[in-house]
């Protein structure tokens, strides 16, 4: 079954471009990519780009509205995804945990529904 593994962050609480942890930082998420495309599991994977560049779209009675930045009401953002195949739910949020931003923000799972 396929799991996305939403990535939610408050953007500065990981570690930044130019700290010492950085590097680290971004090792651990490849070795973290490295291993899940190993094991199979891997299907997609991606960063998004700051909120600075969200657009949010609704629509109300028929008219398009669109505002800057991202829909949330937190300070936590959806940062990244992976979508993997896990065999169930306990083996998507063993994966989840080893997200390096898990020590940072928080990984929202979810299974997928495939529409054939």
């Amino acid at each position: 079954m396929q799991y996305m593994l939403l990535i939610y962050g408050a953007e500065g609480a990981d570690p930044q471009p130019g700290t010492e942890e950085f590097g680290a930082y971004m090792q651990d998420y490849m070795t973290f990519t490295t291993r899940m495309r190993d094991e199979g599991k891997f299907v997609a994977g991606d960063a998004l780009q700051p909120i600075s560049t969200a657009t949010t779209v609704s629509v109300s009675s028929g008219k398009v509205e669109t505002v800057d930045g991202p829909f949330a009401e937190t300070k936590e953002q959806l940062g990244g995804y992976y979508l993997l195949e896990c065999a169930d739910l306990d083996e998507a949020l063993k994966c989840a945990a080893d997200i390096p931003t898990a020590k940072y923000g928080r990984v929202e799972v979810r299974p997928i529904m495939v529409f054939d």
